[in-house]
């Protein structure tokens, strides 16, 4: 008897949790606006030594590849993975100190208004002051070129009594292509592929049993978590452009403030990393 009261008052309790949680709103605005979060790959790309001087590198476009949209019923038009690898790229550049990108993505919009400035400059005798703009050395190429879902999954659970619970998880994978050309030679200087796995699971657990005659417990709880496939990217462009770096200060292409930064603990660590076999 004590046991069955024991699971009418747990149950009575988890159900006006539940009712709380669909029938308030509060919790749904969430925490304020923040930095974005960022991955390992952040650290290694912004703890790189110092180019002996940075590089004028130029982003285009960085497009998605796939050509893959979203499952149904979630959404049949949307895409899989972001439109922004540009914008990524672009600040992955920045941030690495290695490279100083130039807005081409918006060139039209940048020309655009230098003809504004140069008219009103024109106006009063002073169109020479109007300076000319950066040439890239490189041009910095490639895209998302792959997303494979249900790489693997999984799961496990038990029930006894009407008591059980379970769990599930699921492995995808985006891979990106990142080129470095140099621009007055057309050659393709580097060439990087690398990949980064995007991780969700869910866990369960619920009760439905008869407690007495005609009195039915019936509850259920779960927590489900999905890896961000936006920070899934990022984090595979940032391993591209230190891959990429790395390359280009081991055969000679661009070079060190410090000489002796070559066995800075990054570069191994990416000299290391060997090719993982299917």
């Amino acid at each position: 008897m004590k046991l069955i009261t024991s699971l009418v008052a747990a149950g009575a309790i988890t159900l006006s949790g539940c009712a709380s949680v669909v029938t308030s709103y509060d919790h749904l605005e969430g925490a304020p606006a923040t930095l974005t979060p960022r991955t390992g790959t952040y650290k290694e790309l912004t703890s790189l030594p110092s180019p002996s001087s940075p590089i004028l590198a130029a982003v285009y476009d960085f497009r998605d590849q796939t050509g893959q949209y979203r499952p149904s019923p979630a959404s049949t038009f949307s895409t899989a993975v972001t439109q922004g690898g540009a914008a990524m790229l672009s600040s992955a550049l920045a941030e690495s100190g290695w490279f100083v990108p130039l807005e081409r993505v918006g060139l039209q919009n940048l020309l655009t208004e230098r003809r504004i400035i140069r008219a009103n400059l024109e106006r009063v005798g002073r169109e020479n002051e109007l300076p000319s703009l950066n040439a890239a050395r490189l041009l910095l190429e490639g895209g998302i070129i792959a997303y494979d879902s249900n790489m693997k999954t999984g799961g496990a659970g038990a029930e006894y009594f009407g008591i059980g619970a379970s769990g599930q998880y699921q492995v995808d994978q985006v891979t990106v292509n990142l080129r470095a050309v140099d621009i007055s030679t057309g050659e393709v200087l580097g060439n990087v592929t690398t990949s980064k796995t995007i991780y969700s699971h869910e866990l369960r657990a619920g009760v439905y049993r008869f407690i007495s005659f005609q009195r039915l417990l019936e509850a259920e709880a779960g927590y489900t978590h999905n890896e961000p496939v936006q920070m899934a990217v990022m984090s595979a462009i940032e391993s591209a452009v230190v891959h990429l770096i790395t390359q280009g200060v081991d055969r000679g292409l661009w070079s060190l403030e410090n000489p002796d930064d070559i066995d800075h603990e990054v570069f191994v660590a990416y000299r290391d990393a060997t090719i993982p076999m299917l």
